[in-house]
């Protein structure tokens, strides 16, 4: 059987591409592809509709400021209405995740579901009445100093028009995970079974009896693991980095001691809860990092692993732990300890690639090459010439309810 690859088409294109211009001979969808014409002039643009989007409209909405959203896909949040596994659920208490001025309803989980997190941004979409502009693709965004505005290129995907927008002010909320990442294997053309990025998979039962490899060791990596296992499928889980685990509580302890202690201190303490809870991670073939988890995230933006159950899969062996690969031929895997099996099926959680510094012209003074921001702590949200960014400096769902009122605070300060 032939290998099924689905890694690269999660979503309109991959992230080192750009849709192909038609000529005015081509037709899409019925209609006549045309030059650029002028779509609309407003106060402030917001490029994504993700849950960083969505509550920069609502604060902006609530000071009485006019805007503009523009999403690529047919959906509002995206990423979680379409692309994330069936068994998801945030990983932090719904307290922490909530966007600005509408709480979770008290009925909610403490670790809020998929379902409920979906059912939340649909509520809050319609009580803040935010309607998105679907299916825009920006390929530019330039500041035109004569005139004081951004001028935003959006291709219509539906027309295969482009639109221009023009705004006083400019928000990136297009957030950290914009374009799947998918990885050179070596020989992975030969493999037979079926391969597809983690924005693909929905659950294991496909995958019962079968020998299935999951690459990469992030939150969505080792909880797919865990589904996989779960639904009985022999598993495996490439750990090529070190990496953090913590519990959910150990992660909200932290959260709930930062205020009063340093980052050094509140890293130092969920280290030595997390040796005592999960004790010498070596012998299963993981390594911690010298530094602290939230040293981690603030200086790489990696985030700890949050252990909801696949630690005592790998301590049962249920789950196995390999190196990282070193080639692969046909339906077997040699990896880096010399060891080689076959597996079925392979999950890329290998997670994504931001595509904001390809598109925004001006970004030298906020964002750098990997498309995060450059401003240190806590002014990362802001660049100049009316340039914003919401949910793209870490700090979860939290940091984007933060951005996204700060934000909006300093656009009415302007106006």
């Amino acid at each position: 059987m032939s290998s099924t690859l689905y890694f690269c088409t999660p979503f309109h294109f991959p992230s080192n591409t750009k849709p192909k211009r038609k000529t005015h001979k081509q037709k899409i969808k019925g209609k006549i592809s045309s030059s650029a014409i002028a779509a609309d002039t407003g106060t402030v643009i917001i490029v994504g509709a993700g849950p960083s989007g969505l509550g920069t409209a609502a604060y902006l909405r609530h000071l009485s400021i006019p805007y503009t959203i523009l999403e690529r896909e047919d959906c509002f949040a995206p990423l979680w209405q379409k692309y994330s596994y069936d068994r998801v659920h945030l990983h932090l208490v719904k307290q922490v995740c909530e966007l600005p001025l509408m709480p979770m309803p008290k009925n909610y989980s403490t670790y809020p579901s998929k379902s409920e997190f979906i059912q939340y941004l649909n509520d809050y979409v319609s009580h803040f009445e935010i309607s998105p502009k679907y299916g825009r693709f920006v390929e530019t965004a330039s500041y035109d100093e004569t005139a004081g505005q951004w001028k935003i290129a959006a291709r219509n995907l539906g027309s295969d028009v482009v639109e221009d927008y023009w705004s006083r002010f400019l928000v990136v909320a297009s957030g950290e995970t914009c374009n799947p990442s998918c990885p050179k294997i070596e020989g992975l053309e030969t493999f037979r079974g079926e391969v597809m990025h983690s924005t693909r998979y929905k659950n294991g039962k496909k995958f019962v009896g079968k020998n299935v490899l999951v690459v990469g060791s992030g939150n969505s990596g080792m909880e797919i693991a865990l589904d996989l296992a779960e639904f009985g499928a022999k598993t495996s889980i490439v750990v090529r980095s070190p990496i953090h685990i913590l519990s959910r509580e150990m992660t909200h302890a932290g959260v709930v001691l930062f205020p009063y202690l340093t980052l050094h201190w509140v890293d130092y303490m969920l280290t030595m809860m997390s040796k005592v809870v999960y004790g010498d991670l070596t012998k299963y073939g993981i390594q911690r990092p010298e530094e602290g988890p939230f040293f981690c995230l603030a200086k790489y933006n990696k985030y700890p692993v949050l252990d909801v159950g696949t630690f005592d899969k790998i301590k049962s062996g249920e789950i196995q732990v390999l190196p990282g690969i070193r080639s692969k031929k046909g339906n077997n895997v040699l990896f880096e300890n010399g060891k080689e099996f076959p597996f079925d099926a392979i999950i890329l959680a290998t997670g994504f690639k931001r595509c904001t510094q390809q598109w925004l012209k001006e970004h030298d003074n906020l964002l750098s090459d990997d498309g995060m921001p450059k401003p240190s702590f806590p002014n990362r949200w802001k660049g100049n010439n009316g340039l914003y960014c919401a949910g793209l400096g870490g700090g979860g769902l939290y940091g984007s309810k933060m951005n996204a009122q700060k934000i909006a605070q300093d656009i009415k300060a302007q106006l």
